[in-house]
C-alpha cells in the first residue's frame, strides 16, 4: 500500500513538472537575461555576459572606450518589458547619466537570442546609445560659470573676483636646472616652508606646476614677477579668484572659496571636477550651490582615434551633439553686512589676544551689520557660534522678569557685600563701591551691577519666568530670517537653589553668543523682540538658527557646548514698549550714574549699556569673560572678550572706540 501511494505521488509530480515545462515560453529566461544586461551596463562591465555577434572581451573593450570620457560617472540602467518572439526577444534599456548637476536620459533597444537554454545579447553599437555609429565614442565638454558674488549692504561687493598671482615651479620649463634648488630659492623668496615645498616639487611629475603661494594683486605685493622669473622654472601666473577685500575680512562668517581638493571631489560623487571652485566654511559652503550655479554640459560623438588637433582642423566638425545643457550662472548672495562697520569691528579687535567678538545690529530691522571675531578666535566664528556665560548683561533679562512681577526701576532692593545660598557664597565684583550698598533702587543696583541684590530677589522670580523673559527679548528662540548657523542662547526653564541664584547673575547654565547678547540689547531699543537677519535671498536651503550651532563647528574649549534642545519659535509673550522703556531707563543709568560713565562722551544719541563679567574655568582666582552691550540710536552692539577681566575695563573701551567711529 505504501509503495503504491508513493508511485502515484511520483507520477503526479512528473505530470505537473511536464505541464509547467510545456507552459514555459522562455519569458522568465529572457527577463533574467535583460536584467543581467542592464546590471552589467550600469557597472560598465559586460565581460561575463553571453554575447552574440561579438567576442565578449571585445564588446567589453568597446563599452569602456565609448564611455571613457564620462568617467567617473556610471549610468543607471533599467530594463523595460520584454517582447518575446519565439527564440528572439527585444527589450528597451532606460539609461540615466548624472553628469555634474545635469541629467542625461535616453532609451536604447537590445535584442536577445536564445541558443539552447541560454539567452545571449546581440551586440550592436546602438545598444549603448541609439544614435551612436560604429567607430564612434563619446566626448564630454563641461563649462563652469563664474562664481557669483557675496554682497553686503547697498549691494557692496564683499566677495568678488579679484586679481591674484599663482607663484610656483613649472617643471616643464625648468630645463636642466635642479628642481630642488629652484624650489628652495622660491620658498625663501615668498616665505613658505622650504623643506615642505622642496619635497612637494620633488614628488610631482615632470609636467606639473607646483604652486607655492597665491598672492593678492592689490598693490601691496612685494615679490615681483622679475624676482620670480630669475629662478629657473619659477612662474607667476596671473588669475582672478573670488575673494573678500582682505584675507581676514569677515572670514569666519563668509568662509572661503578655492579650487576643490581631491577629498572634496571624491565626496561630491561626480558633482565636482578638477579645477572647480567650491566654498569651505561659512556662507560660502552653506550657499555653495547658489553661488556656484550649474555647469554647462555637452555630450558629443567623435570618431574613435581622432585627436583634438585633427578635430579642430576638420571641416565640417565630425562630431554630433547628443545632449547639451547650457551653463547657469550662480545667483549673488545678498547680506546685510555693512563693509565699513565690519572693517571697523575687525580693526577694533586687531590687538585683542584672547578670543573676542563685536556684533552690531540695527534694532529697527534686525539687520546684522557686522559680526567680527578677533584674531584670538583662530578662525572660529565666536561672534555667532560662541557659547558663553553672559554674566551681568543677563540682568536685563532679570529686570524684565522683576518688572513683570510688579517692580519698577524705583523699587527698593537690598545690596549687601555678600549673600549665601545653600552654603555657596556670592559676592559683588571686585571694587564694587561701598556707597552703593544697602537699600537701593533697582535702577541703581542695575547701574552698579549689584550681584547680591539680584540674587536676593530670586524668590520673586522663578526660573521659568527667567526663561520666559529671555525669549521675550529674542533669546533662545528660532531666527528664521537669519539664514546662517548661529547660537542664540540657552536659558534653562528649571533650576533650584544655587543654580537658580547663579542664573540671576548670568552664570550657571545660562549661555549666550555675542550675537544673542546684541539681539537682547536690540530688543530693548526696538521695544519689541528683534529677529536677526543676515542673508536676504537664501536661494539654497539654509538652517533656521536655533539653540545649537550645526555644520560650522564646535564652540571653543573655554565654552563647551551645553546639551540643549532645539530652539522654540518666537515668544508668545514679547517684551512690550512700556517694559522696554523701563529697561532703557535702567541701561541709560549705567552710563549716567553707573560704571560705564566713559560712554557719556560718545557723540550722537544717548548711549544705554550694561556690562557683564562671568567667571569660568577652575583657576583660583577664576578667569572671567568680559562683556558689554549697548544701544546707540538705531544701533545695538555687543562686545565680548573670552579671557578679559572686567567688562567695564576691558570690553568697555573697545565699545567706546567702535561707537565713536561708527557714528
Amino acid at each position: 500500500m505504501g509503495k503504491t501511494k508513493n508511485l502515484v505521488l511520483g507520477l503526479a509530480a512528473l505530470m505537473i513538472a511536464g505541464s509547467l515545462t510545456a507552459c514555459d515560453d522562455g519569458r522568465s529566461g529572457a527577463d533574467g537575461a535583460a536584467k543581467q544586461l542592464a546590471s552589467s551596463l550600469a557597472a560598465l562591465d559586460v565581460g561575463s555576459l553571453a554575447v552574440d555577434g561579438k567576442d565578449a572581451a571585445a564588446a567589453n573593450e568597446q563599452l569602456k572606450a565609448v564611455f571613457a570620457a564620462l568617467d567617473p560617472a556610471k549610468p543607471s540602467v533599467e530594463s523595460g518589458p520584454v517582447k518575446l518572439d519565439g527564440d528572439k526577444a527585444s527589450v528597451p534599456l532606460n539609461f540615466t547619466w548624472k553628469i555634474g548637476t545635469a541629467e542625461w536620459k535616453y532609451t536604447s533597444q537590445a535584442a536577445l537570442k536564445k541558443s539552447g537554454d541560454k539567452w545571449a545579447v546581440q551586440w550592436t553599437t546602438t545598444l549603448l546609445e541609439p544614435d551612436l555609429k560604429d567607430g564612434e565614442v563619446l566626448d564630454k565638454t563641461v563649462n563652469s560659470p563664474s562664481r557669483a558674488d557675496i554682497l553686503g549692504a547697498g549691494d557692496a561687493k564683499l566677495v568678488s573676483y579679484r586679481p591674484v598671482v599663482h607663484v610656483g615651479i613649472d617643471k616643464t620649463t625648468i630645463g636642466s636646472a635642479d628642481p630642488a634648488a629652484s624650489a628652495a630659492k622660491l620658498a625663501q623668496l615668498v616665505g613658505v616652508d622650504e623643506a615642505a615645498y622642496v619635497k612637494q616639487v620633488q614628488a610631482s611629475g615632470p609636467q606639473a606646476f607646483v604652486s607655492a603661494i597665491t598672492l593678492r594683486e592689490d598693490g601691496n605685493r612685494t615679490v615681483t614677477d622679475q624676482q620670480i622669473a630669475a629662478i629657473p622654472g619659477a612662474r607667476a601666473i596671473h588669475d582672478f579668484l573670488p575673494l573678500a577685500p582682505t584675507r581676514t575680512f569677515a572670514r569666519a562668517v563668509l568662509g572661503t572659496a578655492a579650487e576643490a581638493s581631491a577629498e572634496q571631489i571624491q565626496k561630491a560623487g561626480g558633482a565636482l571636477k578638477v579645477g572647480d571652485t567650491v566654498g569651505t566654511g561659512g556662507l560660502q559652503e552653506q550657499y555653495d550651490a547658489q553661488l556656484r550655479g550649474q555647469d554647462g554640459v555637452s555630450i558629443k560623438t567623435r570618431p574613435q582615434g581622432m585627436t583634438d588637433d585633427q578635430i579642430k582642423a576638420a571641416n565640417p566638425d565630425p562630431r554630433r551633439v547628443l545632449f547639451a545643457v547650457n551653463a547657469k550662472p550662480g545667483d549673488p548672495l545678498k547680506t546685510t553686512l555693512d563693509p565699513r562697520l565690519q572693517q571697523l569691528d575687525e580693526d577694533t579687535l586687531a590687538g585683542v589676544g584672547p578670543a573676542s567678538a563685536i556684533v552690531a545690529l540695527r534694532p529697527s530691522t534686525g539687520a546684522v551689520l557686522a559680526a567680527a571675531s578677533g584674531p584670538g578666535s583662530n578662525g572660529y566664528n565666536t561672534a555667532m557660534l560662541g557659547q558663553y556665560a553672559p554674566g551681568s548683561t543677563f540682568k536685563i533679562v532679570d529686570s524684565l522678569a522683576l518688572i513683570r512681577n510688579g517692580m519698577t526701576p524705583d523699587s527698593k532692593v537690598e545690596c549687601t557685600p555678600t549673600i549665601t545660598v545653600d552654603g555657596r557664597t556670592f559676592k559683588n565684583a571686585e571694587g564694587y563701591p561701598v556707597s552703593s550698598l544697602g537699600s537701593v533702587a533697582l535702577r541703581d543696583a542695575f547701574a552698579h551691577s549689584c550681584n547680591t541684590a539680584f540674587i536676593s530677589s530670586r524668590d520673586k522670580v522663578s526660573q521659568a519666568q527667567l526663561e520666559s523673559a529671555a525669549t521675550s527679548l529674542g533669546l533662545a528662540v528660532q531666527a528664521p530670517k537669519l539664514g546662517a548657523d548661529a547660537f542664540l542662547g540657552s536659558v534653562p526653564g528649571n533650576a533650584d537653589g544655587t543654580e537658580h541664584a547663579a542664573s540671576m547673575i548670568g552664570q550657571g547654565k545660562v549661555l549666550l553668543s555675542p550675537l544673542a547678547a546684541a539681539i537682547m540689547a536690540a530688543s530693548v531699543a526696538h521695544g519689541a523682540p528683534v529677529s536677526p537677519q543676515l542673508v536676504l535671498n537664501p536661494g539654497a536651503v539654509s538652517p533656521s538658527a536655533g539653540a545649537t550651532p550645526t555644520a560650522s563647528g564646535a564652540p571653543s574649549s573655554a565654552s563647551p557646548a551645553a546639551p540643549v534642545s532645539p530652539a522654540p519659535p518666537a515668544s508668545d509673550k514679547p517684551v512690550t514698549p512700556a517694559e522696554a522703556a523701563a529697561l532703557s531707563d535702567m541701561m541709560r543709568a549705567v552710563v549716567t550714574s553707573g560704571h560705564a560713565g566713559f560712554l557719556a562722551s560718545v557723540p550722537g544719541a544717548p548711549v544705554g549699556a550694561k556690562t557683564g563679567t562671568a567667571e569660568f574655568g577652575n583657576d583660583n582666582p577664576p578667569k572671567t569673560h568680559a562683556w558689554i552691550v549697548a544701544v546707540h540710536g538705531d544701533l545695538a552692539v555687543a562686545v565680548f572678550v573670552e579671557d578679559g577681566g572686567l567688562g567695564a575695563t576691558t570690553s568697555g573701551p573697545l565699545l567706546k572706540s567702535f561707537l565713536t567711529v561708527a557714528g
